[in-house]
């Protein structure tokens, strides 16, 4: 696989600073209604702040945080900064380093963008005003009519969210998860996608026995030299597979292996998900840490000092020929 590449190492303080910024007052915010804020936020960027982040970046070799350097990742930025994401969302960028992960990922507005397994929406609710004017974006979730509850009530809930912000959501298309290592007729972008994304659903599919299927399905509903893009937990080298159904860490030697038997190149990988502070030994796996916390109180001041867990990022490439 291509080098691994490293972001600029974050300081202590600069998280401190976000955290905080997360967290400051509703009232201390300028005023603007959602409906009004991520456009206003989207286009006034681009012509004040992408002067002053090249100038920034130009004086400054090496920041804790760079700021963005192109039109389409200033305008990323600010979606990130927006206040329809909420104070705890935004303080998990600093763990989940939404910036940096899509910009390894190669994203840009006028993509056509699938998001698998989406959850609750935190990526979601990034990617969909990021693309919503100039891109195409589609969020495949479990099927309405699934067996399992769980699963049709996390679809119910995250439906329900997004129809509260017409503003943001109303051009996202809501698919289904591919059955049978194919995608159905409610997820088939036309001239196919520029680039899925999933994060932390490896251990899932893994679990359930369809990584293979789905992988599968990615490869035939990508352009030729379209991007899959992963953020899973890392699990130690020559972990085995009994363990990963366990604890929710994978390998990076499985996720490859799995990803080229489907038919993918592997295009790169990055260390801006890594969390050394990790040691991936705890007693309800990947889940004893951020957000879950499944211990509850049982040391749960040393969790949080830990933080979310050690991820792996990696990019694949669907062959050109």
């Amino acid at each position: 696989m291509p080098t691994r590449t490293c972001p600029t190492p974050t300081t202590r303080m600069s998280t401190i600073t976000r955290i905080e910024d997360a967290h400051r007052p509703q009232d201390s915010a300028p005023t603007m209604t959602p409906s009004t804020a991520a456009t206003t936020v989207f286009t006034a960027v681009t012509r004040r702040q992408v002067l002053l982040a090249a100038l920034a970046t130009s004086a400054l070799p090496s920041r804790a945080q760079p700021l963005p350097s192109t039109a389409s990742d200033a305008a990323l930025q600010a979606v990130l900064d927006a206040p329809h994401r909420s104070a705890a969302n935004r303080a998990r960028d600093a763990w989940r380093h939404p910036l940096q992960t899509l910009q390894f990922f190669g994203l840009r507005p006028e993509m056509t963008v699938v998001e698998l397994t989406p959850g609750g929406g935190w990526y979601t609710e990034i990617l969909a005003p990021y693309l919503r004017s100039q891109g195409r974006f589609y969020a495949a979730h479990f099927a309405a009519d699934s067996p399992s509850a769980g699963a049709r009530r996390a679809r119910a809930n995250f439906e329900a969210r997004m129809a509260k912000a017409p503003e943001l959501y109303d051009r996202m298309q809501l698919g289904t998860l591919p059955q049978g290592g194919r995608f159905g007729a409610d997820l088939a972008p036309p001239g196919g996608a520029d680039l899925v994304l999933t994060f932390r659903n490896v251990h899932n599919w893994l679990q359930d026995g369809s990584l293979d299927g789905t992988l599968q399905a990615c490869l035939a509903l990508l352009k030729p030299g379209g991007v899959l893009g992963v953020v899973d937990h890392r699990a130690a080298p020559g972990t085995p597979v009994a363990t990963t159904m366990k604890t929710g860490y994978v390998s990076e030697a499985l996720m490859e292996e799995r990803a080229t038997a489907a038919g993918f190149k592997a295009a790169g990988r990055s260390d801006i998900n890594a969390n050394p502070s990790d040691t991936r030994e705890h007693p309800n796996g990947v889940w004893s840490l951020p957000p879950t916390l499944a211990g509850k109180e049982l040391d749960r001041e040393r969790f949080v000092a830990i933080g979310e867990s050690e991820r792996f990022t990696h990019r694949y490439q669907r062959p050109v020929r």
